[in-house]
């Protein structure tokens, strides 16, 4: 059983419902899953130019704001609500989604995006509603301030006003989070995508 799914008290239910369960919580599958859903619609992917092109500005973004997220996560040591997270709670998912979209619209393939839709459904609402129990545990009446003004997905307009004025640091980004690996990863596979041009 994975520590998330020891967080909540479930019931047991069927085998069928316990795996489905441990898959939806478990951290490792979903960053597994998003790994082969990459590969995957690159290297099958059948796109013109124009729907290649068309998804780019959305995966730039979805790498731009992972970035700028893991160069800011506190990693339960404080909140973090500078940096992308004054705008929302949960900006590397928000990069997740923008990159699922992405790849999607530039693959040109129809099935991409229910697939993309399946394992959204299938990990974010469990997800962000672990991480908001275990930030709001951890961190109390400082949290509920700022999820009262801060969604979960969507960004707002103005920023959270946060007392704290980390900077951004790519060392926290490396060191955290892997993310320029991740972001080699993510390039070499728009690259490969872009060979599968008919």
């Amino acid at each position: 059983m994975s520590h998330r799914t020891k967080t909540f008290s479930f019931s047991e239910g069927s085998l069928l419902h316990r795996i489905i369960r441990e898959i939806r919580y478990h951290e490792a599958s979903r960053q597994v899953f998003a790994i082969l859903f990459v590969v995957l619609v690159s290297a099958l992917g059948e796109p013109g130019i124009v729907i290649y092109l068309a998804g780019i500005p959305l995966i730039i973004l979805g790498i731009l704001v992972r970035l700028w997220a893991s160069g800011h996560v506190k990693k339960n040591k404080v909140l973090a609500t500078d940096g992308p997270y004054a705008y929302v709670r949960h900006p590397l998912y928000v990069g997740n989604i923008l990159l699922l979209a992405g790849y999607s619209i530039s693959s040109g393939l129809w099935w991409s995006y229910l697939l993309m839709a399946f394992l959204i459904y299938l990990y974010y609402p469990p997800t962000i509603k672990y991480e908001d129990s275990k930030l709001h545990k951890i961190f109390g009446t400082e949290w509920e301030k700022w999820r009262g003004v801060t969604k979960a997905l969507i960004p707002s307009l103005s920023p959270y006003p946060s007392e704290d004025k980390g900077d951004w640091s790519f060392a926290k980004s490396m060191r955290d989070n892997g993310e320029p690996i991740i972001v080699a990863f993510l390039l070499f596979w728009l690259g490969y995508l872009y060979t599968q041009i008919a």
